[in-house]
């Protein structure tokens, strides 16, 4: 990871339209390209016209056709999801969840974490609504033990994509004080660095993955306590890449940081109502060691022909 070369391949302000093609910079190796979300809260329709600060911009249906087109193009794509899939729109309120999980599971969604508000129709509403998801949720720092969910999650999948092996787990924020008790019952917090570093070593020692990501809904600085993405990508190693939810972040491109060896960790997220897509090509050797990484942040309000 020290040796990585950062380009940010990205459009002027970071979220203008994206030129298909782009990330085409390697032919030797493999390339893997991370597609990602977070904080979507059910918005389901482009924001009104005459909406004061993004009129007729995001919408799950423009959001499928640039995934689809970027599917075109590159064969190996891992679509992720950092939380707070639900709230924020009547869809919700009506049905629960059922909606977006069904629009996820058309996108072909690979795996999503949960964050605080996914909670907001309860464990129970939550576990009704599992069955219209067709990709799994990770999180290694929630015990689910004395709840319908437990054994509903995993702790982390390990994606297979040509020869790169590429290991996801998720990581939530701490739901007292934000999430009513009678809404998340017997779930346990546990500690995300401890939890954090001990799967990310697990992927990459045990089972050798070429690539380490944690979908994390901590929030990219802290805001109700010390615990931030900042802080896990310092305090942890092993970890390739952090996408972020939860504060709402509308970065520019992904950031490099340090993690506790001093090695590079990649963090990003892309603001809120699924009007940006992320997208990370990290670009491997014949050997299966990644030195090349391009960043993008996506407009999904492009003009679609």
């Amino acid at each position: 990871m020290e040796r990585r070369r950062f380009l940010r391949s990205m459009t002027t302000g970071g979220i203008a339209a994206f030129t298909l093609g782009s990330a085409s910079l390697v032919n030797e190796g493999d390339t893997v390209t991370i597609l990602h979300t977070n904080d979507t809260h059910s918005h389901i329709d482009p924001f009104p016209t005459n909406h004061s600060k993004y009129p007729g911009q995001g919408g799950a249906a423009r959001r499928k056709q640039l995934i689809d087109l970027i599917r075109e193009q590159s064969k190996d794509v891992l679509l992720l999801d950092a939380g707070d899939i639900f709230q924020g729109t009547p869809y919700f309120n009506v049905h629960g969840g059922e909606l977006e999980f069904k629009l996820m599971s058309e996108m072909g969604y690979d795996a999503a974490t949960m964050g605080n508000h996914d909670f907001d129709a309860g464990i129970d509403g939550f576990d009704r609504m599992l069955s219209h998801a067709n990709f799994p949720f990770l999180s290694a720092n929630y015990d689910f033990s004395n709840t319908k969910l437990n054994g509903k999650t995993k702790p982390y999948k390990i994606f297979k994509k040509g020869k790169i092996k590429i290991g996801v787990f998720g990581i939530g924020v701490e739901l007292a004080g934000l999430v009513s008790p009678e809404l998340f019952k017997e779930t346990q917090y546990l500690d995300p660095i401890t939890n954090a570093q001990k799967i990310a070593s697990e992927l990459k020692h045990d089972h050798k993955c070429n690539l380490v990501v944690c979908l994390s809904h901590l929030g990219y600085k802290s805001k109700l306590n010390d615990m931030c993405d900042l802080v896990l990508a310092k305090e942890t190693s092993h970890i390739d890449l952090i996408i972020g939810g939860h504060t709402h972040t509308f970065l520019k491109q992904a950031e490099m940081h340090q993690n506790k060896e001093g090695k590079a960790v990649l963090i990003n997220q892309v603001g809120w109502a699924g009007l940006i897509l992320g997208r990370i090509d990290f670009h491997f050797d014949k050997k299966g060691n990644s030195d090349l990484w391009t960043s993008n942040v996506l407009n999904t309000n492009y003009s679609i022909g």
